[in-house]
């Protein structure tokens, strides 16, 4: 970009444009493809016309929010080849994020970045996710959305509204993060001691392990459902990968776990627990999302 301050100050925003695209997208890689976009449409503009935009910052951010629900609507035809279960890609929980030289790191790392919660914006229209985001999140006003989404304000407001019903009707059961802990604590034990009747008993009579390797790693094809069946498919895994490690690691959405083989990260675990009970399991293989873990 060029050397002004304008430039300087629209790349202080490159950590919140970060932000604001992955929360819509899932994806570390595709926020970045998203935020550059924006930059480039930034660079295309006149000088006349960048004159003309009284804060860059917030022109910006409804420039990425475009890009975005554009790649949203792309996306969903992407996964229709994608092999196996598409997961969000879970990020860690930054230690000290004022210190990180990752962009990522230095976004408030809150609930809203959670795999929980990615995982039910994934199952939300592409307009939705982006008026839920943009206000539930981000607290954008409705009238600023509507323009992003191309809708009038009062359908603006339902699409931020029905968002948010779904996501309350996923979530709200979720546990408090000391006793999602407690219990994350209680399945590595049972797990680490191979404890097939402990396991089932911290197991969710529902529970539902997804695994995702984007065809590029082996992973189930299809989500695994039972406690019985989850714990018998994590404890024949882990018999027949001796070698394998298990660290308890942080993540946004508490306490998880990396498994690494020979010193390379293979996969993230991340738990979703409700009540005293683990209700999903999703183990995140495809090497693409792990970049944030080496």
């Amino acid at each position: 970009m060029p050397d002004d301050d304008g430039a300087a100050a629209l790349d202080a925003e490159r950590p919140a444009l970060l932000g604001l695209a992955y929360r819509m997208l899932g994806s570390v890689s595709d926020a970045e493809d998203a935020v550059q976009e924006a930059f480039v449409r930034w660079l295309r503009l006149s000088a006349a016309q960048r004159a003309d935009i009284d804060n860059p910052g917030a022109w910006m951010m409804r420039v990425t929010s475009r890009v975005c629900l554009d790649m949203l609507g792309s996306a969903r035809a992407r996964r229709e080849t994608y092999v196996g279960p598409w997961l969000p890609e879970p990020l860690p929980a930054a230690a000290d994020p004022a210190r990180s030289d990752d962009p990522l790191d230095r976004v408030t790392m809150d609930d809203s970045v959670s795999m929980a919660l990615q995982v039910v914006l994934d199952t939300l229209t592409p307009a939705e996710r982006v008026a839920f985001v943009l206000h539930d999140v981000f607290e954008m006003p409705f009238a600023q959305i509507a323009e992003t989404v191309g809708r009038s304000v009062d359908a603006t407001r339902q699409l931020a509204s029905s968002a948010r019903r779904k996501v309350r009707s996923r979530t709200q059961d979720d546990a408090p993060r000391e006793r999602h802990d407690a219990v994350a604590a209680a399945f590595a034990a049972a797990t680490g001691a191979g404890d097939f009747d402990a396991l089932v008993a911290v197991l969710d009579p529902e529970v539902t392990l997804t695994s995702d390797g984007g065809g590029k790693v082996s992973a189930a094809r299809r989500p695994v459902v039972g406690a019985s069946n989850v714990a018998r498919f994590i404890l024949g895994v882990l018999t027949q990968r001796p070698n394998a490690r298990v660290d308890p690691i942080a993540t946004v959405d508490g306490l998880g776990f990396l498994v690494t083989e020979d010193g390379v990260v293979d996969t993230v675990i991340v738990l979703g627990v409700r009540a005293d009970r683990v209700r999903d399991v999703w183990l995140v293989r495809n090497p693409d999302k792990l970049t944030s873990w080496r």
